[in-house]
């Protein structure tokens, strides 16, 4: 799991999660809640500006392949094993797989649309998680404002995909209804692969669990690249290289460290609650860096998409 799912994966946890015993988040906490929810924003800005210079298979390998290497520092700094043996090493790697097919929807899907429209298609991954938790397994028992919020998100889904073709193009990145499809299976997928990790970690540590998680994802997103994909002949360049070490490092690595320390002192829920606002960040900052055309379409979907996250994220009933 990435960090950004990290941080994804408690956000869908229990309403009951929040216990009496958690800290309140002071203005460091908050802070540190709002850099890591604005680096996540920025995730899908960052795959673009380096597949304009690598493979999209490619910038995971590299990404990955970085966040790896910090996770192995991590593990030793905070006393988790590095190797894993038997059923906890089958589970990560189980893990890595379903990392390996997101991250390549991801990316793939983002070379042929636009960072705007990646940043809300894979965070449509709440609907999945909340509809499988609330109506399949029965573990949670929705408000009827999460229920609302989960249309919110979903209408938001569908808005953007089916406007796809009819948006007026930005000049560097065009979506298109393929690349949209794709965005929003990746987003399926990551949830299948946050409830599996939720089960995992019971008995694998998480911090070991996401290094094996790299490896493998990044080992097999290797072997595609390798055998489907041609270097693109362009020039390396400053702007790419700081993508991936932003990537790899700030989101796979800082932004897990960060998320880490937070989930010690505060419960999920108080967490996740900022992460509403991450594909409001994410469309911003395609705007500003890629030039993505805020089309009516669009805004209303991050909208929808931003308000179902916070909704669903809601555990306390709005007062009167």
């Amino acid at each position: 799991m990435t960090t950004s799912e990290t941080a994804e994966d408690s956000s869908v946890r229990s309403p009951s999660d929040l216990r009496a015993d958690h800290q309140p988040m002071g203005p460091v906490s908050v802070f540190l809640a709002l850099m890591t929810i604005t680096l996540w924003g920025g995730t899908a800005v960052a795959n673009q500006v380096a597949i304009d210079v690598f493979p999209p298979l490619f910038v995971g390998v590299l990404r990955f392949g970085l966040a790896a290497i910090f996770m192995v520092f991590w593990c030793r700094i905070d006393g988790t094993p590095v190797f894993l043996t038997g059923r906890q090493l089958w589970l990560s790697s189980l893990v890595g797989v379903l990392m390996f097919v997101q991250i390549a929807t991801f990316n793939y899907g983002t070379a042929i649309s636009n960072a705007s429209h990646a940043t809300v298609l894979v965070n449509s991954y709440i609907f999945w998680v909340a509809i499988y938790e609330g109506w399949v397994r029965r573990s949670v028992r929705f408000r009827w404002w999460q229920v609302f919020g989960l249309f919110l998100a979903g209408s938001g889904v569908l808005l953007l995909v089916g406007n796809a073709n009819n948006e007026s193009l930005s000049e560097m990145d065009q979506p298109t209804l393929w690349g949209d499809l794709i965005l929003a299976s990746s987003g399926f997928v990551l949830a299948i692969k946050i409830l599996l990790v939720k089960k995992a970690v019971q008995e694998v540590p998480p911090t070991s669990m996401i290094l094996w998680h790299d490896i493998v994802g990044t080992a097999l997103l290797f072997v595609l690249s390798v055998f489907t994909e041609t270097p693109t002949g362009k020039p390396i360049t400053t702007d790419a290289v700081i993508a991936i070490l932003y990537g790899g490092i700030a989101v796979s690595g800082a932004c897990f460290a960060i998320n880490a320390m937070l989930l010690q002192k505060h419960g999920a829920s108080q967490v996740s609650v900022f992460s509403f606002g991450t594909p409001l960040v994410g469309i911003l900052l395609a705007y500003f860096i890629r030039g993505d055309h805020l089309s009516r379409w669009l805004v209303t979907s991050g909208l929808f998409v931003a308000a179902g996250i916070y909704l669903v994220n809601r555990n306390r009933p709005f007062k009167k």
